[in-house]
């Protein structure tokens, strides 16, 4: 079977990984470089836990965080690219203890790993943390990566694996015979397939002769700033009312994020790194003597019903794996696996 995926992605990587696994011929195709987009922008963080808190998609996100582990150890052992994978745990700042208390209590009744941690509990979890916090909850369980590196691992593994790369490689329109997604359009070019994946972000509601009937898909804009800790001191992830702290655990700590609908402007704004680093310095004062390294912004393929959008599409032939807000890392390997399923039948 011959198939086709739009986007160059963590998410259309892993998804054409996934599929030449199991035997299918794949094309990736993308307009720019590989991971040009949010994958190599995002924060990496795997907050089943912290980012469902409780309903229908906490299992679902939890089954994915379970399953990163093996998936980080296979493309080490393919590649020899450290992905960063740690299982730090997350400490998430509250104020409203008991709502915090009832969150612990259903994760606890799920068979979940949580703690609600009080006064100086919250130091002993993260002793960077301003001693005016004086409540968090903790997911042991939660962990991270790193983005860029995961890119580097996925982009060396489907070259090793035989996927066919293609980038600068723009998508003009889909081919169809009938109402049947037959393949693409690259202008002059035609690229004839058995299936389509459209794993294409932010940019997805924009590829030409997609449904108008599926759920449009937005740029939601996160702007980071990335800081140097010498010698390195914060050790677990910090989530606060407005953003987090990641420690990547060798100095660098990234920072964010805001959360703007502004199409696709990608500027990286004064406002947004004062709000950043205010917000950061207050959860955790230590920051403040860290240096500025970078800065940038993303831009999360926001849906506002119905996302993620994964598997078939009302188009036979065409699949979709986009849409996953801020979930996209935490979700890319179970996305790819649900994604081949879905297109080879099984």
């Amino acid at each position: 079977m011959k198939v086709i995926v739009i986007g160059g992605g963590i998410m259309g990587l892993a998804t054409a990984l996934e599929l030449r696994a199991r035997g299918a011929s794949v094309t990736l195709l993308e307009r720019a470089v590989v991971g040009a987009e949010a994958s190599s922008a995002a924060g990496g963080i795997l907050g089943a836990q912290m980012e469902a808190h409780v309903g229908p998609d906490l299992l679902d996100f939890v089954r994915a965080r379970d399953a990163y582990p093996n998936f980080a150890r296979d493309l080490e052992e393919r590649t020899g690219v450290h992905v960063g994978y740690r299982r730090c745990g997350i400490v998430k700042l509250v104020d409203d203890v008991p709502a915090a208390r009832a969150l612990l209590d259903a994760q606890l009744a799920l068979g979940l790993r949580a703690e609600l941690l009080l006064d100086a509990a919250v130091r002993e979890a993260e002793p960077e943390i301003s001693p005016e916090r004086r409540a968090a909850l903790f997911f042991p369980d939660d962990a991270q990566i790193d983005p860029r590196a995961l890119l580097r691992a996925l982009s060396a593994a489907c070259a090793r694996a035989g996927v066919e790369v293609r980038v600068g490689a723009l998508v003009t329109g889909l081919l169809l015979e009938g109402e049947v997604c037959r393949g693409v359009s690259l202008g002059a070019e035609s690229l004839a397939a058995d299936a389509v994946v459209l794993a294409a972000g932010s940019w997805a509601s924009l590829v030409p002769g997609v449904p108008l009937s599926l759920p449009k898909v937005t740029p939601a804009r996160g702007q980071i700033v990335a800081l140097e800790e010498r010698p390195p001191r914060t050790r677990r992830i910090v989530f606060h009312a407005t953003g987090y702290v990641v420690p990547r655990g060798d100095g660098r700590v990234l920072c964010g994020s805001t959360l703007e609908h502004v199409g696709y402007t990608k500027d990286v704004t004064a406002k947004g790194v004062v709000d950043i680093l205010g917000a950061a310095c207050a959860a955790v004062p230590s920051l403040g003597a860290a240096s500025v390294s970078d800065y940038w912004s993303n831009f999360r393929p926001y849906v506002a019903e119905g996302g993620p959008l994964v598997g078939a599409s009302p188009v036979p032939g065409l699949f979709l794996a986009t849409g996953h807000y801020r979930n996209g890392i935490l979700l890319a390997h179970d996305t790819a696996l649900r994604v081949a399923s879905a297109v080879l039948g099984g």
